[in-house]
């Protein structure tokens, strides 16, 4: 199922332009042009992300957050014009989940969205969920053992974290760039290669070793885990 994203923006042209781009990129979207509709519709319950506007007419950005937060904790995605570090630190005291300052690059919006969401995803997870799979693929994220055929594989630390992210968004194409920042973290200085030198570490582990494919290459976006081996 699609998420569901709420734009509370009073400029129609620019949340059009926003409809847009995150309906091509596969989200559902509604729009509000001020503050009591943003509100209103915000408060439903029926979206998993809201972008949000400083300056609205009606009740301003800030002041719809306050009300959010006090029925809601979907994350809530700033959008304004206004860059001083007095309004940043006020929105994300607010309870905001994230920044960002017009004009700015849609794919960074995007990968804000995708950090925000998957952040959500993981908070609601169930804890229990400590068996993941794919075809003929086991991987124990509480005992850190991963089986083909229940015969054990034996991977190094980094090998595991990125097989248990990929097996943990299965079937999502996932871009070298995501991958090094959620499994090797933010403050990884090294170049987008080492995600394909690790793939190749995994492919010559389980992939070639049992005669599947777990891993496929998405040419020109990255990688992806499938069901069918």
């Amino acid at each position: 199922m699609s998420a569901r994203i709420l734009v509370v923006d009073d400029e129609p042209k620019f949340a059009r332009f926003l409809e847009m781009e995150l309906t091509y990129e596969g989200y559902e979207v509604a729009k509000a042009f001020d503050g009591r509709v943003g509100l209103q519709l915000a408060e439903t319950g029926e979206f998993d992300l809201v972008l949000l506007d400083i300056m609205l007419p009606g009740l301003n950005g800030m002041e719809v957050l306050r009300r959010i937060r006090r029925v809601s904790q979907v994350p809530v995605i700033m959008l304004t014009a206004r860059d001083s570090v007095i309004d940043k630190v006020s929105g994300l005291d607010q309870g905001a989940d994230d920044y960002i300052t017009k004009p700015f690059a849609i794919e960074e919006l995007l990968a804000r969205i995708r950090t925000a969401l998957r952040k959500t995803a993981a908070r609601s997870a169930p804890q229990n969920a400590l068996v993941l799979s794919a075809g003929d693929v086991r991987l124990d994220v509480q005992r850190r053992i991963v089986t083909v055929r229940e015969t054990p594989v034996e991977l190094t630390k980094r090998e595991f974290d990125l097989l248990q992210y990929m097996l943990e968004h299965k079937g999502v194409v996932l871009s070298r760039e995501l991958l090094l920042e959620d499994v090797w973290g933010f403050d990884f200085e090294g170049q987008t290669n080492v995600v394909d030198v690790y793939i190749r570490f995994l492919r010559s582990k389980i992939d070639e070793v049992f005669g599947i494919k777990l891993i496929h290459t998405v040419r020109g976006v990255g990688y992806v885990i499938r069901d069918e081996n």
